[in-house]
């Protein structure tokens, strides 16, 4: 079963960000394992909040209005797109994700196989 693994920071990247260099390098290697794990089939840190377009249509029209869909500290910072036996393997691989050791969250969320 696929999952995506919805990454939140919550601040954890500049709790990250202020560790010394050589814990950086160690966190840097952590997220590198994580995407190269056995079961991921993607996974990446998205660019700001600040740099998104959310996009819809009202009466055939495309209305495009900068920024996030969401309030700002719910954003999106990254995701991983998971295949795992069950939601309970899922949630213990995604408790190794990093963030979630300084403040950050990982949502779960079972995708729909078609």
């Amino acid at each position: 079963m696929k999952f995506l693994l919805q990454v939140r920071f919550n601040g954890a990247d500049k709790v990250i960000g202020a560790l010394p260099a050589e814990e950086q390098k160690k966190m840097t290697a952590e997220f590198e394992g994580i995407r190269r794990s056995p079961g991921v089939l993607d996974g990446n840190q998205l660019q700001a909040a600040s740099e998104a377009a959310t996009v819809g249509v009202k009466d055939g029209t495309t209305q495009v209005t900068a920024g996030p869909a969401v309030e700002a500290g719910n954003e999106l910072d990254g995701y991983y797109v998971y295949d795992a036996p069950g939601l309970d393997a899922a949630t213990a691989f995604a408790a190794r994700i990093p963030v979630t050791r300084f403040g950050g969250t990982v949502e779960v969320r079972p995708m729909l196989e078609r």
